[in-house]
């Protein structure tokens, strides 16, 4: 081992401690491996900023600006709600069409579009049923990453790894549909994993509710406040029955003298001004506040008579990564006067929060309970940074050339498989077409790219040359040919492949997508011209490994957005996510060899 490739490795390894611990967003710390590099003298800045500037970046935002221009229409919302009605006639039938859509939407449209278009329809479909949405969200999500992996442009990832693999000397440059070969295989068998497996797995924590009649908004925490008036004063949350008359459960009293009492609750002596830490139902807050005399304490508070509005509604909003309130509180922002909306409580990734909800920072994927007008929450489902959880409008939205998006996106597709032009220009051209024609403002294609996504993979792809000019990948290659020289000789490229796949697994479940990609495209390059071995089919064990992220919630940016309204927890992913990432594995050592000959 050099100096440089130990230099290398350590700020490597410490870019994935900060990717693991999420000290900093994936981007920031993706620019600071980049930060290093450069001020270790192992890129120069020209190297550095080289990225953006890479044809699988552009391809990126390019593809992000199409599938905003596809939402547009309604026209994914307008056939999944036909789609539906297959499910009068069969239920099996009916949720086999509904995956098997989604797949293929993914493989044409960014799976977070995806998943955010279908999180209110598998809701919807859990009622339907009679189910718990748990069932079916999880399934959502893994639909959706299957679905990316059938074609070059299905996921970031892939684009990445054919932009290394094509980069690396005189090769044939990945196919559009050269990954549907595989893709179809992984589809197939996921799909009836998810179908007949994974609801047996997953559990019921989330039911249906006449609150909403499409999601169950049970399992809040808000404050309230005891005024003077109140019955409660010197009585016991057991001398009112609190938790028996209304289901409400107080969780701590906070008095003024800053004391915060969470011992012995229920025989705790009330006061006038405590402030109760509670969990229920917003019936059962309104109930109540009706007969005990306390006032509900949020970011603002609301007035009787807003609380008595009959156009008022009880909804639950998913907040997307698209969102300008990301970074920032309630009452920063200024919700309530912006929106017209009312927070109750906020969730995040399980965990209910016991401080007051105008001052958390808000972060992507925060679910927030909401009540305020129904034309307000009208408003709000027509804006980016939120989805709503409850009905869905199903109508195509046609406004002037409308169905040109949908022309566009097929075409740009089509036209890069037939080889006529590659992705990026067909793309481009789309783009172009799609501004032109005015069905695009410049200003939505600018909204309508994940910035945060850009500016990771523009800050790796530099780090993935590093890798291969420090000696970095050459090294790690040979350590695992050395391991690999062990087993016999007939057995060492299906041995090689599978710790390839293996290790990208590993790490895509720990850190995220586009670092494995760019870490191990390098790794598997390297150990597959060490062994003298043919390396397309290490690739694609990179690419389809590094996007079948189903163990935890972090690998994966669709798993966290279901994570809030499926009321999921870290482990029901290990569960029902494990076994399918186990059967992928054995399925890859067996398949690849036959699809890609070593």
């Amino acid at each position: 081992m050099t100096a440089d490739i130990a230099i290398v490795l350590i700020i490597l390894i410490f870019g994935f401690i900060l990717f693991v611990t999420e000290m900093f967003s994936i981007d920031v710390t993706a620019v600071l491996i980049l930060t290093l590099l450069l001020l270790f003298g192992y890129l120069d800045p020209s190297e550095a900023i080289s990225g953006l500037s890479n044809p699988a970046v552009v391809t990126i935002a390019l593809l992000f600006i199409l599938s905003h221009a596809l939402q547009k229409t309604g026209i994914l919302e307008y056939l999944i709600n036909r789609i539906n009605r297959l499910t009068n006639i069969s239920r099996n039938l009916g949720n086999a069409v509904y995956f098997l859509s989604i797949g293929l939407a993914s493989a044409l449209v960014n799976n977070t579009a995806i998943v955010a278009i279908f999180i209110p329809v598998t809701i919807r479909m859990a009622d339907k049923f009679k189910i718990s949405p748990s069932k079916l969200l999880i399934p959502l999500s893994y639909a959706a990453i299957l679905g990316g992996t059938l074609t070059l442009v299905g996921t970031s990832t892939n684009l990445l790894v054919s932009s290394i693999y094509s980069s690396s000397g005189d090769v044939i440059p990945l196919g559009m549909f050269e990954f549907t070969k595989y893709g179809s295989i992984l589809m197939i068998i996921g799909l009836l994993y998810l179908m007949f497996i994974a609801p047996k797995i997953l559990p019921s924590r989330t039911t249906t509710s006449s609150l909403t009649k499409s999601y169950r908004l049970g399992g809040y925490l808000t404050e309230m406040k005891i005024l003077d008036d109140s019955p409660l004063v010197g009585k016991t949350c057991l001398d009112r029955g609190v938790n028996y008359n209304y289901d409400v459960m107080v969780l701590s009293i906070f008095r003024r003298k800053k004391e915060l009492i969470s011992q012995n609750i229920r025989k705790t002596e009330l006061k006038a001004g405590d402030v109760l830490f509670v969990r229920g139902t917003l019936e059962n807050f309104l109930r109540m506040k009706e007969v005990e005399k306390i006032s509900l304490l949020t970011d603002e508070k609301l007035t009787q008579k807003e609380l008595e509005k009959e156009n008022n509604v009880l909804v639950e909003c998913l907040l997307t990564n698209e969102s300008d309130l990301i970074g920032e509180s309630l009452m920063k922002a200024n919700f309530r006067r912006r929106y017209g909306a009312f927070i109750l409580a906020i969730r995040r990734e399980g965990t209910i929060f016991r401080r007051k909800i105008a001052h958390i920072i808000l972060n992507a994927f925060d679910t927030l309970l909401i009540y305020a007008p129904e034309n307000k929450i009208n408003s709000l489902s027509k804006n980016a940074g939120f989805i709503v959880l409850g009905e869905m409008q199903a109508e195509l939205r046609k406004q002037k050339f409308w169905w040109m998006s949908i022309v566009v996106i097929i075409s740009s597709v089509s036209l890069a498989a037939m080889g006529i032009a590659p992705i990026l220009a067909c793309a481009m051209i789309g783009v172009v077409i799609l501004l032109v024609l005015g069905i695009l403002s410049p200003q939505e294609s600018y909204q309508s790219i994940h910035w945060k996504v850009i500016v990771l993979v523009a800050a790796l792809i530099p780090v993935g040359g590093v890798m291969q000019t420090s000696g970095t990948a050459e090294w790690l290659g040979s350590i695992i040919t050395s391991a690999v020289r062990f087993t016999p000789d007939e057995w060492q490229p299906r041995v090689l492949l599978a710790l390839i796949y293996l290790f990208s697994i590993i790490l895509t479940e720990l850190s995220s997508n586009a670092a494995t990609a760019i870490i191990m495209t390098p790794v598997a390059l390297a150990v597959t011209q060490q062994m003298g071995v043919e390396p397309r089919a290490f690739i694609f064990a990179v690419a389809f490994a590094a996007s079948a992220s189903f163990i935890t919630p972090v690998g994966y940016q669709t798993n966290l957005m279901v994570y809030g309204p499926g009321g999921y927890k870290f482990t029901d992913y290990l569960k029902v996510g494990f076994p399918l990432a186990i059967v992928f594995w054995i399925m890859a050592i067996i398949i690849l060899p036959m699809i890609w000959k070593f």
